[in-house]
């Protein structure tokens, strides 16, 4: 018997919420990150993108374990001397919250093309409200 693998076109993408209200930043992002890339279907090949959409809301309201708030920091360069930025968390997430979900889900996807397509599919928004109930997503819970 031949080994079944899905072409891009036989893919079908659902929609899922994930509620980020009081949910641990690193179990919320492997979660969407699994999602994305498909692992919770059959028919998943680590070299197609089957994954779904994801939306996040509540991106404000993350919790996170320990001093993680104070001692977290997101390190960038503008690659000018003296262009070292280093920003923590408590900051980031007063801020832009939507980038701390996003930045975590980004380092536990692929890091190609494959990865950056995968990235794509995540909606991440402040509040509880988002442009998305057209597409009728899927509440996950937890």
């Amino acid at each position: 018997m031949k080994t079944y693998h899905p072409d891009a076109g036989s893919i079908e993408r659902n929609w899922h919420v994930i509620d980020a209200d009081g949910q641990v930043l690193g179990r919320l992002a492997s979660r969407a990150a699994s999602i994305l890339r498909g692992k919770h279907k059959p028919c998943f090949a680590p070299n197609l993108d089957a994954g779904d959409y994801v939306v996040v809301i509540n991106a404000g309201k993350i919790a996170v374990t320990g001093s993680k708030m104070e001692d977290k920091k997101y390190f960038s360069h503008s690659g000018y001397p003296g262009g070292a930025r280093n920003v923590s968390l408590a900051d980031m997430l007063e801020k832009t919250p939507e980038k701390v979900i996003e930045h975590a889900v980004k380092g536990m996807l692929p890091g190609n093309r494959l990865g950056r397509k995968m990235l794509q599919k995540l909606k991440v928004y402040r509040e509880e409200s988002h442009p998305h109930a057209a597409q009728k997503p899927v509440k996950i819970n937890g």
